[in-house]
Parts: structure tokens; sequence; C-alpha cells
């Protein structure tokens, strides 16, 4: 397996391991497909990853900017990410998200945040953190992981691709 860039050409692919890796899903709205288009018609798709087997896409990490409150910059929101059910618990998303967070700081990002299981990303570093707000979800499932500088405060807003337009 390989990790690499998004390139031409994968966007089906992604879309494609990206249905499949969310359907049947109840926490989701099966919409990742979509938020994933949206981010990359909006040109708002600042990192792509995928994992690579044998020629083919077998996972996919996104990570784009936020908007946060106090005017912080260089933070990006990780998400959605997905992994082929057939080769789901494999460690192919550990190594995307491990790897997401490592290329954003070679960029000079100051940081990431996430909506996320409490019991699974904290193992990447990632923590519920009282500066940071994200209305109308339990405080646990937001997570940040502060990559250089001071931790902002505010509200934190993805993306309109995440709500349904890529204004």
């Amino acid at each position: 397996m390989i990790l690499r860039g998004e390139r031409q050409g994968d966007e089906a692919a992604i879309r494609a391991v990206t249905a499949a890796a969310f359907t049947g899903k109840p926490y989701s709205d099966q919409t990742e497909p979509q938020i994933i288009e949206r981010l990359r018609v909006a040109g708002a798709l600042d990192l792509s990853l995928v994992a690579e087997d044998g020629g083919e896409v077998i996972g996919h990490v996104a990570f784009s900017l936020v908007e946060i409150e106090d005017g912080a910059t260089g933070w990006y929101g990780l998400g959605p990410v997905s992994v082929h059910p057939d080769r789901q618990s494999e460690g192919i998303g550990s190594a995307l998200i491990r790897r997401g967070p490592a290329d954003l700081a070679g960029l000079g990002a100051s940081g990431c945040v996430l909506v996320g299981s409490p019991k699974f990303y904290p193992r990447f570093g990632f923590r519920h953190c009282r500066e940071l707000v994200y209305p109308g979800l339990p405080v646990e499932y937001f997570m940040v992981l502060l990559l250089r500088g001071e931790m902002p405060s505010g509200i934190v807003r993805f993306h309109p691709a995440f709500y349904g337009n890529a204004a």
C-alpha cells in the first residue's frame, strides 16, 4: 500500500470508496461523496490523500480550511475519511489520519479539527478543547490537534461544502 496525494483521474475511485465506506452507517447521512466533490469544485480540497494498493484506491482523507471566530488562520478540518469496507481494520484509515496532519505541518498549518469518535481519534493526538466550539454537537465529538503556535478560541465553521453548497 502507498499513500499519495490525489491525482487527476482519482475522482471516481474516491467517490466510490467514500460511498461504500459510509453505506449503512447510522451516523452518516450519505452525503460524504458530495461533500468531497463540492470541496473539489470550490477549489477548497486543500489536501486530498489516497491509499492505493495494486493500483486501486482503497482509502481517502480530505482536508479543507476552516474559519475560526477569533480570525486564526492556518487551521484545517479533517474529513471525510474513508476506507473501502473490504479493507477496513487493516490500519489504512489510521495511516491516512497520521499522514494528513504531518503533511499539513510541513505546509505551515497551525492545527486541525474534526468531528468524530472520542474513542478513536485521541490515539492520533486529537483532543477536546474548551477554547474551540462547534455548535450543535456534543462537545466530546469535536476535537483538535494543535500543530504550532497558540490555541485559538471561538466558534469553528467548516467550509460551506459541508452544509450543502460550495459557495
